[in-house]
């Protein structure tokens, strides 16, 4: 401390007193504020790289919202282009579909193929870690909608055709229908006209058949009895009777070529019933006028000459005759060429 003057102890004049002036604070030796500096130094650097680090934080989180905005516009957008894409292709599928059933079955089925399409592209859409699929399934989706019109328009293209073939085969089947009934109506007019050959033929050979036929005349029947001697004598009883001697007389027929000539001679009894004994050359022939079978008692050939000749044969039963009126047909080629009658009382 530095000492002052005081006049009274002193009694000397003095100099007015002076104003002491305060002294400045010491100030700290420059060794303590160096002391500072790394402290600053460390704060700042914290506060920076805390800085830095809330910086980069907040960029990635607004990398991160961005990109789910991004995502999320995608999944929309993606979700806006199925629906689309799914209402054009349901809508164009609607439009191929005509009254051909084989043809809408197929457009049915696609179009279900295309319902289970988007509902797996949807499913996809939902999951944002999988929208490259949903994309990818889009695209694919897309491109089966061209394959199903491309072959919807095949199968048109074809059932056209097939139509169009059927067209051409229709006219050629009516026109064969046409042809067809044409020769029908020619061949039932043939058939008919063949058939009035056949039958004009068959009254033509009846015709001639019947004009060779060779008739006879003077059918006549001689009732015998046969003596010990062997002579016969003529009888008109029943009783008397041994047989019957038949004789006729052919007439000439110059239609008829000559050669051997069968005769049929029939002996009907007063009860109707032809005299027949099968031993004796009795058998059937067939009427060719009625078709039906006749029987006869004997036959008589001839070696014919288209002359009169007169015929006879002898019919000897062995048994005995019943009385009442005989009649007698003879037969040539199954005609009735002559007939007579006799009676035994």
């Amino acid at each position: 401390m530095v000492p002052t003057n005081d006049p009274k102890k002193s009694g000397t004049k003095q100099s007015p007193p002076t104003t002491a002036i305060p002294t400045a604070p010491t100030p700290k030796p420059k060794k303590s504020n160096n002391a500072l500096v790394p402290i600053l130094l460390s704060i700042g650097f914290l506060l920076l790289v805390a800085v830095a680090w809330l910086t980069y934080n907040s960029m990635n989180t607004t990398r991160a919202l961005e990109q789910k905005i991004a995502q999320l516009e995608e999944a929309e957008k993606l979700r806006s282009e199925l629906e689309n894409q799914y209402s054009e292709a349901i809508a164009e599928l609607d439009n191929l579909k005509t009254d051909n059933e084989q043809i809408n079955a197929l457009i049915d089925q696609q179009k279900a193929e295309l319902q289970a399409q988007k509902s797996r592209i949807s499913s996809l859409l939902r999951d944002k870690r999988k929208l490259d699929g949903a994309r990818a399934e889009i695209e694919q989706l897309k491109a089966d909608l061209q394959g199903y019109i491309a072959e919807i328009e095949q199968l048109q293209a074809e059932q056209e055709l097939l139509a169009q073939e059927n067209t051409l085969l229709k006219d050629e089947r009516d026109n064969l229908n046409v042809s067809l009934k044409s020769k029908l109506a020619e061949n039932e007019e043939l058939e008919t006209a063949r058939v009035q050959l056949i039958s004009e033929k068959e009254d033509l050979a009846k015709s001639v058949e019947l004009g060779s036929v060779i008739q006879v005349k003077s059918v006549n029947v001689t009732p015998q009895k046969v003596r010990r001697s062997g002579k016969t004598a003529t009888k008109k009883s029943a009783k008397q009777t041994d047989q019957l001697k038949v004789c006729f007389t052919t007439i000439v027929n110059e239609v008829v070529q000559p050669g051997a000539e069968k005769f049929f001679i029939r002996i009907i009894s007063p009860q109707g019933e032809t005299l027949a004994i099968d031993d004796l050359g009795s058998g059937v022939t067939v009427d060719s006028k009625t078709g039906e079978e006749v029987r006869y008692t004997q036959v008589a050939e001839y070696d014919y000459a288209n002359d009169e000749t007169q015929l006879c044969f002898l019919w000897k039963p062995n048994m005995p005759f019943q009385k009442g009126k005989y009649d007698v047909e003879i037969y040539n080629k199954g005609y009735l060429s002559g007939k007579g009658n006799f009676e035994l009382k």
